[in-house]
């Protein structure tokens, strides 16, 4: 609509009409340049007319002045006839009609339509236009055959080819303006006849009689027959005939309202043919009755159309002395209104657009108070009769006159003052009045809050002026009130628009969008009237209809009627939903915040755009986490409700889904469940229905963030693939050590580790893989999702789309599945979702790393330092206008891009797949006795399209965890870490010897590998792996081959029962006596039995001086005999050589067996040849059989201790690599292995079983009178030497060097008692010297017993040049009893 100008008073309205079949291009560029000229020079208006006619004329050529045109787009509704003389300047007084013609138009139909475009525009009894005229633009530049001779009065033609076109038609526009002043100085001379100025008293609103009732002028006749006799546009053609101008004076219509006076209205483009008669005196016998205070009002309004101001003050002024009634009240606001206006248009026409400054402090004061004052006046009036015709008057002058008032104010304001931008602003404000040039941010009334002006720079100009905003609000508000009810639609529409629009721009938002809300509810009054006329009339064309065809077939006319639908024009929706976005979004709710897009148009693949939109997706949860409520919930509730019923009302369908999907969004916290259901319900017909009318458009998802976690589900461990080193093929298998210690890694703490841990996920090519996706719902509906995929990049990755439903304020986990088609790296970036009728949309979410949580700790420290630092007043604290004044985003849009990081996948090439077929064993569990040993057949079966080259066995059981515990605790001692590493390496409880089973696996083909099982106690269960993989895989001529290599897994658990039924205990290792070998093994006496025999013959040996017993008992807690059985295995010989014979005795393999009942303990003895380690050998430490590092010892042992440990340790070893112990059932086939590791050995046992370094042997002799020695004779049991008493004997001690290097040694003797013995020589320190190694050397002593009784005698041999502690190297004793006999 056309805006409200302040000096409309002083203006004349030409009605530009299109005619015929112009293009409507054509007819703006045309009216274009017409509406260029607002403006005609008094001087250039020229009339032939020199009679009373002329009065409104200029009084001579040059005078100064101008006359102010103006365009409205429509014409004035007949309501406001009544207006007509009231207030001339609103209504079109020119019509000019735009017409384009070619070579084959026909000037006369041109005519013809123009005249008939004129009738449908003005109402038939209509004083208006007082001129007409229309213009014919050529559309090409080629020659027409155009005469218009005197046929075609009323129509211009103005050629393609002419110069200077605007020029030319300024002067037409002129010449018409000069006969608008002819014409009402016609109006006027009737308006001045007794009768015509009672007419003008009479209402208050008086309109013209018909021509019939008004008296004739004397010089009607003369000019009526002066006139050329042509049709008027507002007549029928039979008018013209002269029978009806009889009937009908002057042509005119027989309903017209108009004189004889204003005929040359219909015939202003003429001119007269007649010589222009003298002026005549202006009559004064206006009748004594009526005031004629109401005539020079019009008058003055006359004057001031005409650009003759002076002649206008005066007769205002005139007019407002005489308008004393209250019903003149109206017509004396009316008459303060043009005065108000005279001194604008004077100031403007004074300095044309030159600079200049007033004198007047407040020069626009007196304008000021006679609007204020006109205001008063209207305010005041009421009508005497006749209200329902003038209450709509009235309120529509007051209303108009309200806004009069407040566009002064505001010119002023908004100008910085009274100069020529104010007044052009009020004469010519154009098309946007309230985007001043003077204010540097610029807004129209819907636009964004933060395109406003500044508060600053609005009371800057309050500054300048001294009018206040809320002067001119004040002012403004009074237009506003019940009083627009009288007012019709369009005028309503049209004053709070205006209202709307200058609120806003004095930056009051608030006021204007509640304004807005009631231009919106105005407008949709107006298109729901329509849409019922429309669907009126066509329901009645239609009915119509079906009666004929009904009655023409001879049926019935109540059968039912087809309903027709017409399509509704969206013209002029957009702009309404424009302002319904502005008003929700002053209140704090953007109905913008799920975007329409256009479902045909092209993506946009801007990499930039979409990296920008991903860092938004990520802080847009930290944003809304840390967003402070804003406005009143019930009032945004309610204009959301307005919102969605103006968009059903136009209807849009697209925008009603909008709108409630976006208010869903936001408000859905302070919704009712109600509210929040309708809308959703609301949203998804919407959606369906513009869908179903082939709308474009679509809704973008629109329920925040649905994704919250997305998290790859790990593969099945047999088909998860494990990367190995390629090298790894070359090396020798790693054996039973990497079952040790649990811990692989030697490190406490192993940073390298720590990263390995988070390497990607690996999956399969071409194999299916699930994922768990997280999804919310934060309504109290269920959440309808059409489809939900996953958006990846990388690797070419299959996954197919799924609809769900969310339920109401849930979390909802989905899986999803797909596959990567070829090896390499997988994105997984996040979901791309889409809601019924609406547009899919991605949603990434970001990898949470270190980096990104602690970008995000200080995004959000950030954003809650701000929160509370600095405070927004109004509409500043919206939302969106805190975050575009937070210091925090403003660095974050500055700062450098961030990498944002996303889960990924490795995908390794296809491997093949193998499964058990089938087992040996029944129900997968095996029963065992101690130490026994069994095997489990495994059938595998390659079930893939891939071949297997290569397998490898690993085994896990029970026994293993608590070992590998307690060897990572640290708490055992070096002996018992050693039995434990030792138990795990060396008995474990399965094994596979690879060596013999098969590796290759065909597609389709089984192999059958064994594995063999022993029996453990304490392990319950075990599980046995199959790592195999497809290693020489074809590749190409030049690829590089690959550095590592893939296998996968499969495991076999088995449940292992294990039967203790022997233990073995108290061994004990003795030194050999001469009894022990005193009787042959051939000896018939004693015992007789094989066993018995056997046993004497396995306990006889050669010198037992070489050999020691070893014994332990074994005792049967089973309920079954078995037979144990030990053997010895040693290989060697014992060596010496004496001063007299080198002796040689050979060690065989024995064995001895015993049948051990139930709940039983049986000893077994068994000779061991002793043993002899060297130096080095028991020197060494106690071995650790895993290969962990830097163990710290935590012994307190000395030295000495240190190196009896080790002793002990080694010589123990030795025993049992001589030693073994098995078993067997009793009557059965069943066999295993006997352990002697738990038990263990003292030094005692050490002493007895190892190797002397030097050895003493201890004998008495006698010498013969020939001096031959004679050995002195000795018990039956061989352990006691028998010497007669009170007779030498010699004591000879041999000392045999058994170490492998030669010693120094010395001896001494002990004689026990020695107060019986009598001994020739030193005991002490005798020395032997050098001895070499493996020679003797013999020492006699000569001794005499004087009494009876037993003797003991001992030999130590000690090594000169060795610590104290260990210079004891040889040790031998003897007993004898000494008797009489």
């Amino acid at each position: 609509m056309e805006s409200i100008t302040f000096a409309s008073l002083a203006q004349i309205r030409v009605l530009l009409v299109p005619v015929g079949n112009i293009r409507r291009s054509t007819f703006e560029k045309c009216a274009q340049d017409i509406r260029s000229i607002d403006t005609v020079r008094l001087g250039d208006l020229t009339t032939d007319v020199k009679d009373d006619r002329s009065r409104f004329m200029p009084n001579h050529q040059l005078a100064s002045g101008y006359l102010h045109l103006t365009y409205p787009s429509h014409p004035r509704p007949d309501s406001h006839t009544p207006l007509s003389l009231f207030r001339t300047s609103d209504f079109p007084l020119i019509a000019i009609g735009i017409a384009s013609c070619g070579e084959n138009d026909s000037l006369a139909t041109i005519l013809t339509q123009f005249q008939t475009s004129l009738h449908e525009v003005f109402p038939r009894e209509s004083m208006f236009p007082l001129a007409s005229n229309c213009f014919v633009f050529e559309e090409s530049d080629s020659s027409t055959n155009i005469n218009l001779g005197d046929n075609f009065p009323g129509l211009v033609v103005i050629p393609s080819v002419m110069g200077h076109k605007k020029t030319y038609v300024g002067t037409l526009i002129a010449d018409l303006c000069s006969k608008v002043l002819v014409e009402l100085a016609t109006v006027m001379q009737i308006l001045e006849s007794p009768l015509g100025n009672e007419y003008l008293n009479a209402t208050l609103f008086p309109i013209l009689p018909p021509s019939s009732e008004m008296p004739r002028s004397l010089d009607d006749e003369v000019r009526r027959d002066s006139l050329p006799l042509l049709p008027s546009h507002n007549s029928q053609p039979e008018l013209t005939t002269p029978a009806l101008r009889s009937k009908s004076p002057l042509g005119l219509k027989r309903n017209s309202t108009m004189s004889p006076g204003l005929l040359p209205t219909r015939h202003a483009s003429l001119p007269p043919t007649s010589p222009a008669l003298p002026p005549k005196k202006r009559p004064t016998t206006i009748g004594a009755a009526s005031s004629h205070g109401r005539l020079f009002k019009v008058l003055a309004d006359f004057f001031l159309l005409a650009g003759r101001y002076q002649e206008a003050s005066i007769w205002y002024t005139e007019a407002i002395v005489l308008f004393k009634t209250p019903q003149d009240a109206p017509w004396h606001a009316s008459a303060l209104e043009g005065l108000a206006t005279i001194p604008v248009v004077e100031a403007w026409s004074s300095t044309n657009g030159i600079n200049g400054t007033a004198t007047d402090k407040d020069p626009w004061a007196e304008s000021a108070d006679r609007l204020t004052q006109a205001i008063s006046l209207y305010q005041k009036a009421s009508p005497n009769s006749e209200p329902e015709a003038d209450l709509p008057l009235l309120a529509y002058l007051y209303c108009f006159s309200v806004l009069r008032h407040s566009t002064l104010l505001y010119s002023v304001w908004s100008s910085k003052g009274w100069g020529p931008l104010a007044f052009t602003t009020m004469i010519q404000p154009g098309p946007s009045p309230f985007l001043p040039a003077t204010l540097p941010n610029n807004a129209s009334a819907t636009s964004a809050s933060s395109a406003r002006n500044s508060v600053a720079a609005l009371e800057r100009l309050t500054s300048i002026t001294g009018i206040t905003r809320a002067q001119i609000a004040a002012s403004l508000s009074q237009a506003h009130g019940p009083w627009l009810l009288h007012l019709d639609a369009r005028e309503r529409v049209r004053v709070l628009e205006y209202i709307a629009a200058m609120f806003g721009s004095l930056g009051h938002v608030r006021k204007e969008a509640y304004v807005l809300r009631e231009v919106l509810g105005c407008v949709m009054d107006l298109i729901v009237c329509g849409r019922e006329e429309r669907a009126a009339g066509s329901a009645r064309a239609l009915n119509s209809g079906m009666t004929v065809r009904n009655s023409v077939l001879g049926g019935s006319a109540t059968q039912g009627t087809v309903g027709i639908r017409e399509n509704e024009r969206t013209d002029g929706n957009e702009s309404l939903l424009r302002i319904v976005k502005h008003v929700c979004k002053v209140h704090g709710v953007d109905l913008e915040a799920v975007k329409l897009v256009d479902v045909h148009a092209p993506p946009n693949r801007d990499s930039q755009q979409s990296q920008s939109s991903e860092n938004s997706e990520v802080d847009e949860d930290l944003l809304q986490s840390n967003r402070d409520p804003f406005g009143w919930p019930e009032l945004q509730i309610g204009i959301v409700r307005e919102a969605v019923a103006v968009a059903e009302a136009l209807p849009d369908y697209s925008a009603v889904a909008q709108f409630s999907l976006s208010s869903l969004k936001l408000l859905h916290p302070v919704m009712s469940s109600g509210d929040q259901h309708h809308l959703y319900s609301t949203a998804s017909r919407a959606l369906l229905t513009a869908k179903r009318r082939g709308d474009r458009r679509a809704v973008d998802y629109w329920s925040g963030k649905p994704v919250i976690s997305i998290e790859v589900l790990p593969l099945p461990i047999v088909r998860l693939p494990i990367e190995k080193p390629i090298s790894i093929l070359s090396q020798s298998a790693a054996g039973a050590t990497s079952i040790l210690a649990g811990a692989k890694d030697p490190f406490l703490y192993n940073p390298r580790k720590l990263m390995s841990a988070q390497t990607k996920t690996i999956l399969v090519q071409n194999e299916p893989f699930e994922l768990v996706v997280t999804l919310q719902n934060p309504y109290v509906f269920d959440l309808d999702l059409q489809s939900i995929q996953l958006s990846t990049s990388g690797v070419p990755f299959v996954s197919k789309a799924s609809s769900l439903v969310v339920p109401a304020n849930t979390f909802h986990p989905v899986t999803m599945s797909g596959k990567a088609l070829e090896a390499g790296t997988l994105i997984i970036r996040g979901c791309i979702v889409q809601a019924p009728g609406g547009v899919a949309r991605e949603f990434v979410l970001p990898l949470a790393t270190e980096e990104e949580e602690e970008r995000r700790s200080r995004r959000r420290s950030a954003i809650e330092c701000e929160a509370g630092r600095s405070k927004h007043a109004g509409l500043d604290s919206r939302p969106w206008e805190k975050l575009s004044k937070r210091g925090s985003t403003q660095a974050a849009s500055s700062s450098a891009k961030k990498t944002v990081r996303y889960l990924e996948c490795k995908v390794v090439p296809e491997q093949p797949l193998l499964r058990i077929r089938r087992t040996s064993l029944t129900h997968g569990a095996v029963m065992l006795y101690n130490g026994e040993m069994s095997t489990i057949r495994i059938t595998l079966e390659n079930v893939s399209s891939l071949a297997v080259d290569l397998i490898r066995l690993t085994f896990d059981d029970s026994t293993i965890a608590p070992a590998q515990q307690a060897l990572a605790d640290g708490d055992l001692s070096v002996f018992d870490t050693y039995e434990t590493e030792y138990d795990l390496v060396h008995r474990p409880v399965f094994t596979w010897n690879s060596e013999h089973e098969p590796h290759q696996i065909e597609p389709g083909q089984k192999r059958v590998i064994t594995v063999n099982c022993f029996g453990k106690v304490g392990c319950t269960s075990g599980t046995i792996h199959v790592s195999y993989a497809f290693v020489q895989r074809p590749q190409a001529s030049l690829q590089e081959p690959s550095e590592v290599f893939y296998t996968r897994q499969l495991s076999y658990p088995v449940l292992v029962t294990v039967y203790h039924m022997l233990e073995c205990q108290g061994m004990d290792i003795l030194s050999y006596s001469g009894a022990t070998t005193a009787i042959s093994p051939d000896d018939s006496d004693g015992e007789s039995s094989p066993e018995a025999k056997a046993r004497k013959s396995l306990l006889h040996v050669g010198d037992i001086a070489d050999w020691c017993m070893f014994s332990i008992e074994v005792r049967n807690t089973y309920g079954l005999p078995f037979e144990v059985t030990f053997e010895r295995k040693q290989e060697g010989e014992v060596q010496w050589r004496t001063a007299e014979r080198r002796a040689t005795s050979g060690v065989g393999h024995a064995s001895v067996t015993s049948l051990v009942p139930p709940g039983s303990t049986s000893r077994i003895v068994l000779p061991v040849k002793k043993i002899s380690l060297s130096e080095e050998h028991v020197s060494r430490p106690i071995p650790m059989l895993s290969d962990r590092q830097y163990v710290v010892t935590t012994s307190n042992l000395t030295a000495a201790e240190e190196r009896a440990q080790r002793e002990l340790f080694w010589y123990r070893e030795e025993l049992f690599k001589v030693v073994h112990g098995r078993w067997r059932e009793n009557g059965g086939t069943r066999a295993g292995d006997l352990s002697l590791r738990q038990q263990r050995m003292t030094l005692p046992m050490l002493e007895a079983l190892r190797v002397e370094t030097a050895r003493v042997r201890m004998t008495l002799v006698r010498y013969d009178d020939e001096g031959n020695a004679q050995p002195v004779s000795v018990d039956p049991s061989g352990s006691k030497y028998l010497p007669p008493p009170n007779e030498f004997v010699y004591l000879r001690t041999s000392i045999a060097n058994l170490s492998p290097s030669e010693l120094i040694l010395t001896v001494n003797l002990t004689l026990e008692p020695s107060d019986h013995v009598v001994y020739q020589g030193e005991l002490v320190d005798i020395p032997i010297g050098r001895i070499a190694k493996g020679e003797s050397y013999e020492v006699e002593t000569p001794v005499a017993f004087v009494s009876c009784g037993r003797f003991d005698f001992s030999a130590e041999v000690c090594a000169l040049g060795r610590p104290r502690d260990s210079s004891l190297v040889g040790y031998g004793k003897m007993r004898i009893a000494v008797t009489d006999s």
